[in-house]
């Protein structure tokens, strides 16, 4: 369980990390593409968080 507890939260802290990052460049420039991009981008991060969290070591 603690393997599992583990994943969850480090996999959070890197997508926090990401939205991080990613936040300033969207936020100056406002240009719809490069926020759908990004939106393409957080959306596959999230699903691998998904799927490495659920599969198994």
């Amino acid at each position: 369980m603690e393997g599992k507890f583990a994943k969850i939260v480090m996999g959070l802290i890197a997508l926090a990390m990401a939205l991080a990052f990613f936040a300033p460049p969207i936020i100056k420039l406002k240009d719809p593409a490069l926020i759908i991009v990004v939106l393409i981008g957080v959306a596959a991060m999230i699903r691998s968080f998904i799927e490495f969290v659920k599969s198994d070591d």
